[in-house]
């Protein structure tokens, strides 16, 4: 596999997490202090459409494994079509609607396609490594490209957001740090006005985003569909028939490996996605670090992009699973970040983070294919069961994630948070550090305990290499 398929194919891969990062770091606060909904509103919003993409998931597995031969292969076409769709709905996903009532309505529509149109990218596109080589060490390659690219992404959604609209979130007389005794006057003092028309400025600066965000996009899916070419099934043999979903479906649900891999990164995915999800709002209402945000969400994700080939190269030396260990570096020092809140502390803070998220960013797709070949080995005779497992396991990490994001919009609300006042109540705050602080670490512990108990280990996956060999 050469190194110019490679990176085209990490290439594509970019966009949709340059896309998900910005929601991920900015929808929630986006939602309660420049659309005005309520935490409950949000909670809703983020929980459906989350479950909405999770569904599809499943439904997109389906219908792909249906899915003919093409000039241009099995998964592109799938790649393809949704993408125009995907772009015009996330651009109206950050859109702010000139009526009050029905917003809530207007972003449970957008955020819900959102997710269901990047869950049909996703799982052929995260399927399609299994098409690319036989080889495990190029398939294992190709991933370390495709998670340094899509760190990359993350990195530039991140900066790209938070740098275009860092203006609507700063508000000069919040800055000043109030007396120990301050008045009920400052607590409710707007920090944003209520943005009701479209075009004020922190509607404008969220529609730029989403446009520049939206051009990324369009220019990934082109350099993915110039620059990769997808393989038959270089798995199967003349004689092997399709494994009908239903019974795909159950035999993955029953493959040991496979189930532990996803009970293990179903927590731990759902701890970062209450570290994004909660980040800037901790660090806008809780650490007092309103003015620093985007800078720290930038370097988490430039420790990140820069740690994925280490990481790479940990796993191939001392294995995969020993490589889990580095996720459970943030615990301690986002503890530290919660109890003493100091800039430079931050920073720091924010380093170790990256070096975790891009540990559990590359693990579980670098671990996926391991999984698909053990249990290629035990069911030899059949194929197309590639998509099942990548569409069930993206289903449970989304729907554990939204969830989790669920309960942190609807925990805000029931301990009294109001949309863009300068200072938040002490329970509002108290809940922010649980949910950067303790849940995650909680979850992370959780998911490497279950990790334990993986049996595959780098002899097993050598002798593996080995059978399908002699089976082809």
């Amino acid at each position: 596999l050469s190194t110019c398929s490679k990176l085209c194919y990490a290439i594509g891969g970019a966009p949709n997490q340059v896309a998900g990062s910005a929601a991920s770091f900015f929808l929630q606060i986006y939602l309660l202090d420049i659309a005005h909904i309520t935490p409950f509103h949000a909670s809703l919003v983020l929980f459906i459409g989350k479950a909405s993409g999770a569904v599809t998931d499943p439904l997109a597995g389906f219908f792909i494994s249906k899915s003919r031969w093409t000039k241009i292969g099995r998964l592109m076409p799938w790649v393809l079509a949704c993408t125009p769709f995907t772009i015009v709905s996330y651009f109206f996903m950050w859109y702010l609607p000139p009526f009050l009532s029905g917003r809530v309505a207007w972003y449970l529509t957008f955020y819900s396609l959102f997710q269901a149109l990047t869950t049909l990218f996703q799982v052929p596109y995260s399927a399609l490594t299994m098409f690319l080589s036989t080889d495990q060490k190029d398939r294992d390659s190709a991933t370390a490209y495709r998670m340094t690219m899509e760190v990359l992404g993350t990195l530039i959604g991140a900066a790209l957001q938070g740098q275009i609209v860092a203006s609507a979130h700063v508000s000069p007389h919040c800055t000043v740090n109030p007396t120990v005794n301050t008045t009920d006057s400052w607590h409710d003092t707007p920090s944003i006005p209520d943005p009701s028309d479209p075009l004020s400025h922190q509607a404008k600066v969220y529609m730029i985003a989403a446009g520049v965000i939206a051009g990324v996009y369009l220019l990934g899916i082109v350099v993915l569909f110039l620059g990769v070419k997808e393989r038959d099934d270089p798995y199967a043999l003349n004689s092997d028939r399709a494994i009908p979903f239903c019974k795909g479906l159950a035999l993955t649900m029953k493959h040991g490996p496979y189930v532990k891999l996803t009970a293990s990164f179903l927590l731990i995915s759902t701890a970062v996605q209450l570290e994004q999800g909660n980040f800037v709002l901790f660090c806008t209402h809780a650490a007092g670090l309103r003015n620093h945000f985007q800078y720290l969400v930038v370097t988490i994700l430039v420790s990140a992009a820069v740690s994925v080939p280490f990481w790479q190269k940990f796993l191939q030396r001392f294995g995969k699973k020993c490589a889990a260990c580095g996720i459970s570096w943030m615990i301690p020092f986002a503890v530290m970040l919660v109890t003493i809140p100091n800039l430079i502390l931050a920073y720091f803070v924010a380093f170790v983070s990256g070096l975790s998220i891009a540990a559990s960013l590359l693990l579980p797709w670098s671990m996926l294919p391991d999984v698909v070949d053990n249990f290629r080995l035990q069911n030899p005779h059949g194929k197309g069961h590639e998509t099942i497992f990548y569409s069930s396991y993206v289903f449970f990490t989304k729907m554990s994630a939204g969830i989790g994001l669920g309960i942190s919009a609807a925990g805000l609300e029931f301990t009294g948070y109001k949309p863009g006042i300068c200072r938040q109540s002490d329970d509002v705050i108290l809940t922010l550090k649980l949910l950067i602080g303790a849940v995650p670490a909680i979850l992370i512990l959780l998911g490497l305990f279950i990790l334990l108990f993986y049996p595959i280990t780098e002899e097993s996956r050598k002798e593996t290499k080995l059978a399908l060999e002699e089976l082809r």
